[in-house]
């Protein structure tokens, strides 16, 4: 028996229905073979979003309860005996001892086991007279801070108050009676200047003798005050040519002992003088 075929044209067979969830299904499969590091990416920025999103629900209440820990956690730091009872300050003689204690930040109940040392130098370290600082923590409740100051080189008279200047002119603490021996800087900018001036001048001994102070003229240059009421205006440019001149004058000619009121050194080559007019004469 012989069997029979017959010939179809294959493209009048049915076409098969898909499976949408098998193509689907098949489709992801291929995306992560090829592209699974990207995909994990994906999923977990997702996932960190997520956690993200909570946490900023919940943002106060961890926040208190950290607090709350936290304030725990000290209270029973400093009934265990690590309470910090005594702190005691070396090295200050600028700087009052109430500054740095309101820089240590002390909260109450601090402990020597919570206490930042670390954070509280830096905050000792910003007072203007400070030029060092350590903290150290003696267990169980002692702190022991110690500093070194900021020399100061000069006075500094502005609006009627006198600080004292390191040698960069900054202000670090207001003038006592204990400073009087410093070189005394008058006016607006005197400060910033006062170390050229003084340097200069004490390159000339014989000018030094019965000075007060120097006064700074407009930011732009100085007067030499003398108690006797003398008052030398240096120019602008040529400081030092007119210190040389001047000392000259007084080995020579004794000009800063005369009855004087004024020696103007402004001009370059000119000397003018102001005779002291008396009420009698």
């Amino acid at each position: 028996m012989t069997a029979s075929a017959t010939l179809v044209d294959p493209r009048r067979l049915p076409v098969p229905l898909s499976n949408p969830a098998r193509r689907a299904l098949i489709g992801a499969g291929h995306v992560w073979v090829l592209h699974r590091i990207a995909v994990l990416r994906v999923l977990l920025a997702l996932v960190l979003l997520a956690v993200a999103a909570g946490l900023y629900q919940v943002r106060e209440h961890i926040a208190l309860g950290a607090a709350t820990v936290g304030e725990l956690a000290q209270s029973q730091f400093a009934e265990a005996g690590f309470a910090i009872a005594q702190i005691s300050f070396a090295g200050q003689g600028l700087t009052a001892e109430a500054d740095l204690f309101a820089a240590l930040a002390l909260e109450p109940q601090a402990s020597t086991l919570n206490f930042d040392a670390e954070a509280a130098r830096e905050r000792i370290m910003k007072l203007p007279a400070v030029e060092t600082a350590t903290i150290r923590k003696i267990y169980p409740g002692n702190v022991e801070v110690e500093i070194t100051e900021k020399t100061p080189v000069a006075r500094w008279r502005i609006d009627g108050v006198t600080f004292l200047v390191d040698q960069t002119g900054a202000q670090i603490a207001e003038a006592g009676d204990g400073f009087s021996g410093l070189p005394l800087v008058i006016g607006d900018g005197a400060a910033d200047d006062a170390m050229v001036m003084i340097r200069a001048l004490e390159r000339h001994s014989a000018l030094n003798t019965g000075i007060v102070a120097l006064s700074r003229i407009g930011d732009r240059r100085w007067d030499i005050v003398y108690r006797s009421g003398l008052r030398v205006q240096l120019p602008e440019m040529g400081v030092a040519q007119a210190l040389v001149q001047l000392e000259t004058y007084q080995n020579q000619y004794a000009l800063l002992d005369r009855d004087l009121t004024l020696i103007d050194l402004r001009v370059p080559g000119i000397v003018a003088l102001r005779q002291t007019v008396r009420e009698d004469e």
